[in-house]
């Protein structure tokens, strides 16, 4: 009876045990607020995949993950990687979605178009001469540039048969004064305005108090005014310029040049060169070789870069083409060059320029001559 009494006892206590143990583990997992802590890296999830209780692991998929597909707790190794808005690039499109338009050809940029910027070198009222990447740049008037201080600097546009100069402090980049010529155009939609191009685009200007100087001028006419920051014209002047192309631009002078015209006259080593704009004063040193009266030269320069074309009178295709640049050499074994043209990077062969570019050290400035089927002629040394 007794040891009947002691089993049952020790069965119950035994069966009581092992059904709290059982149910320990249930009972704390739905005490916690969300799914159960994720397995360590390098262990296997006890539950298969079609447990519905856990979750299924992503796949891994090399490179950065899309946005939506970020979880809240990244990695230590992610959480260092600037955001998206500090990487462009990642947030660009893959490039087979991109439908970005092809930047438009240099051939079909305005001719002529100039872009320079200048510090003063000297002044006196009414003429200043200002140091550009590429030469002497003079500004003459009657009317104003009564005095212009070496803390102020100066940028030169054209553009087609549009000027326009800015005087803006060196300081704080403040607007001083801003010049605007070109063929007078009255705004069609308004009287008392004209239209004019700027470096921001064509705009349009009220006359204000000089509506009935400006009006005096014939549709076409040239004209110069000086205009504020209100789009308001603040005076009329006279003013002339005259440009000198002595050297190739320095890297990053951001310095643009596109002018067809005529070799009116030749005389030691500079080429007088009549286009659109006037005459300018080429030196030939810059790498221009053998031009001759009445040829028609087209002058590019592109920040450092500078591409001469030559032909005949008249004539549309080069006999001779001079591209002068930095020399790049396009491969280990030197048997090539790289070198900027208006249609974008090209290399050339260097089997005979081997004597001119002995001892040329890389980044020195040279100068490569083709002919009118694009073939190599002769390679020269910038002196």
């Amino acid at each position: 009876m007794l040891n009947t009494r002691f089993q049952s006892r020790w069965l119950y206590h035994t069966v009581l045990l092992l059904g709290i143990f059982g149910i320990g583990p249930i009972s704390l997992s739905l005490a916690a607020d969300g799914p159960p802590p994720a397995p360590a890296a390098d262990s296997t999830p006890a539950a298969s995949p079609s447990d519905p209780t856990v979750p299924t692991p992503a796949p891994t998929v090399p490179g950065p993950a899309p946005e939506d597909d970020a979880t809240p707790d990244q990695p230590q190794e992610e959480e260092s990687t600037p955001p998206l808005s500090e990487t462009p690039e990642l947030n660009q499109p893959p490039a087979a979605q991109q439908e970005e338009e092809p930047p438009a050809p240099l051939a079909k940029l305005a001719n002529p178009s100039v872009r320079l910027r200048g510090l003063v070198w000297r002044a006196k009222p009414g003429i200043v001469f200002l140091r550009t990447p590429i030469g002497l740049l003079s500004l003459s008037s009657r009317s104003t540039l009564k005095s212009l201080p070496g803390s102020q600097e100066v940028a030169f546009w054209i553009h087609e048969n549009h000027v326009a100069i800015d005087l803006v402090k060196r300081a704080d980049r403040t607007l001083v004064h801003r010049y605007l010529s070109g063929p007078f155009k009255r705004d069609t939609s308004d009287g008392k305005k004209l239209v004019s191009w700027t470096p921001e685009g064509e705009k349009s200007f009220h006359m204000g108090s000089y509506e009935r100087t400006l009006t005096a001028h014939r549709e076409g006419d040239s004209v110069t005014v000086e205009v504020d920051g209100t789009g308001t014209v603040i005076g009329v002047h006279d003013l002339q310029f005259d440009l000198q192309i002595g050297q190739v631009p320095a890297v990053g002078s951001d310095a643009h040049v596109l002018l067809t015209g005529t070799i009116s006259k030749l005389k030691s080593n500079f080429i007088f060169f009549r286009t659109p704009i006037g005459i300018i004063n080429v030196n030939a040193k810059i790498g221009i070789k053998n031009a001759k009266v009445g040829q028609t030269m087209t002058l590019h320069m592109h920040d450092h870069h500078l591409v001469a074309d030559l032909s005949a009178t008249n004539g549309t295709t080069p006999s001779h083409r001079f591209l002068t640049g930095p020399l790049e050499f396009a491969d280990s074994d030197r048997s090539s060059i790289r070198l900027w043209t208006p249609d974008g990077e090209q290399t050339y062969p260097t089997d005979m320029g081997k004597s001119a570019l002995a001892g040329v050290k890389a980044g020195s400035p040279i100068t490569l001559e083709l002919n009118g089927q694009g073939h190599v002629v002769e390679f020269h040394r910038m002196k």
